[in-house]
């Protein structure tokens, strides 16, 4: 059995979304983004693929939690998808918009009013025409087809 591909695998299940969480929270702690509730689904994706990605390291010899972490790369980049639909207005979203309530000190209600609301709807950053969820959609799936393809070869091999 070579190892080779369920290792390299496991290796993009792992980095992928620990990346791209990297990233999502980079840009809402340091460049004041706050995420909509979608953004917030996308997140929780990442959170299942690198929960199981890393549970894949403790059993070096199973396919099973790489090919859960590689689903829910499916899931993140589908969400993803979907959201940039949205984004694009292709179509309408289902959910609402949320806030990003700041409590310090003072008037809690005052933070509530003053907080910013994230629409679910509007592009918050873009590259080349590209919004964070079209990237998402885009790595997400592109990771996914290579994590299923290494284990298609992993298991060829064993």
């Amino acid at each position: 059995m070579n190892p080779l591909p369920l290792s390299r695998a496991r290796l993009l299940a792992t980095l992928v979304p620990a990346s791209l969480l990297a990233g999502a929270y980079a840009f809402q702690y340091l460049g004041g983004l706050f995420p909509c509730q979608m953004c917030w689904w996308q997140r929780y994706a990442h959170f299942a693929a690198l929960a199981f990605a890393l549970l894949g390291w403790l059993r070096p010899g199973a396919r099973w939690p790489v090919a859960l972490a590689g689903l829910a790369l499916v899931v993140a980049a589908l969400l993803g998808g979907y959201h940039a639909g949205v984004e694009y207005r292709w179509w309408t979203g289902i959910t609402e918009c949320t806030s990003a309530v700041k409590f310090g000190h003072g008037d809690p209600l005052a933070a509530i009013m003053a907080a910013p609301t994230v629409r679910c709807d509007e592009v918050q950053w873009k590259l080349f025409g590209i919004s964070m969820a079209g990237y998402d959609f885009l790595i997400s799936g592109a990771a996914a087809a290579m994590v299923f393809a290494l284990l298609a070869k992993a298991r060829k091999a064993g």
